[in-house]
């Protein structure tokens, strides 16, 4: 069947580091910039972290947040998606503060804790041009991200009941689906749900394509017709996982958090650059965009101008 594809374009993230890419927008005035040519490229949802503007550090920070979240939200009309996962080594309490600030329509909300590996990228780069890359990367060899049952009730209280924010359930294995489901049981979380399945992250389930049926196999199980799902290829499986997504019903993600390349061993110039490629690949298939109106009724958000900034 026909339907129009969401693309969700997720900026900077907190897994590449700047030496990874010069592309990688870091200041504020990169990441509005970044922000806007990618929704005026075709990206219905941004999905926004913060950085440090001197060496490039994720950042919980609203006060990073809010100095470039009101020029995307005058220039754009695209769909704001705040960060509740941050960065390595953040507790909740730092992951929320932003979201809690700015009463944004949409906010990203992990389904699970997990391994989350990325000290495998050291072996790729020997010269780092801040200290704290290798060390960041190496200690994710002991980390475990953390999204307890507990911590889940809260952001979905806090952020969902309390500021009226609506979530980019990401869902990194199976198991994350069933936790979801739980706290649908529980009326936690109300229909219609916006599913991210992650595939590639070390730690999490792998990137083929017998996963990604099973995963949207068993969210239809769990969920019936109550959601809408999307696909997130981490590294090269971006756009392959993307467009098989999108060939089979549902949406696709793209951006520098998840990928800094366009093409094999060439790195992206930009966000919008790959938003144009997904979009291409898309319209060749004759599958049409979303546009931000028609993703704000989809999913039942409270719209741009009930959030606070």
């Amino acid at each position: 069947m026909s339907h129009k594809v969401i693309i969700t374009c997720a900026l900077t993230g907190s897994i590449h580091t700047p030496s990874m890419s010069p592309h990688l927008p870091i200041t504020a005035r990169q990441i509005a910039s970044e922000a806007i040519e990618a929704a005026e490229a075709g990206a219905a949802i941004l999905h926004l972290h913060a950085r440090n503007e001197r060496d490039g550090r994720p950042l919980a920070s609203p006060d990073a947040f809010l100095k470039f979240l009101p020029e995307i939200k005058a220039k754009t009309d695209a769909i704001v998606n705040i960060t509740t996962g941050g960065g390595q080594n953040m507790i909740v309490d730092d992951r929320m503060q932003a979201a809690l600030r700015v009463k944004p329509e949409m906010c990203s909300l992990n389904m699970g804790s997990m391994n989350f590996g990325l000290y495998p990228i050291l072996e790729k780069r020997k010269e780092w041009a801040h200290d704290w890359e290798p060390a960041y990367l190496e200690g994710s060899r002991d980390f475990i991200f953390r999204n307890t049952f507990k911590d889940i009730e809260r952001i979905l209280k806090d952020i969902g009941q309390g500021c009226g924010a609506r979530f980019e359930f990401e869902c990194y294995d199976v198991g994350h689906l069933y936790n979801l489901a739980h706290f649908l049981d529980r009326k936690l979380v109300t229909p219609p749900m916006f599913v991210q399945f992650i595939f590639g992250i070390l730690g999490g389930i792998g990137a083929e394509t017998e996963n990604l049926v099973f995963m949207r196999q068993t969210a239809q199980r769990l969920f019936g017709n109550g959601f809408h799902w999307s696909v997130l290829g981490a590294g090269r499986h971006q756009f392959p996982l993307g467009v098989t997504a999108a060939q089979m019903g549902g949406n696709a993600r793209v951006g520098l958090e998840d990928s800094v390349y366009i093409s094999k061993g060439k790195l992206a110039a930009s966000n919008a650059e790959q938003v144009r490629k997904m979009r291409h690949l898309l319209h060749e298939l004759s599958l049409e965009l979303a546009r931000p109106e028609e993703v704000r009724a989809m999913l039942q958000l409270k719209g741009k101008t009930n959030v606070s900034f």
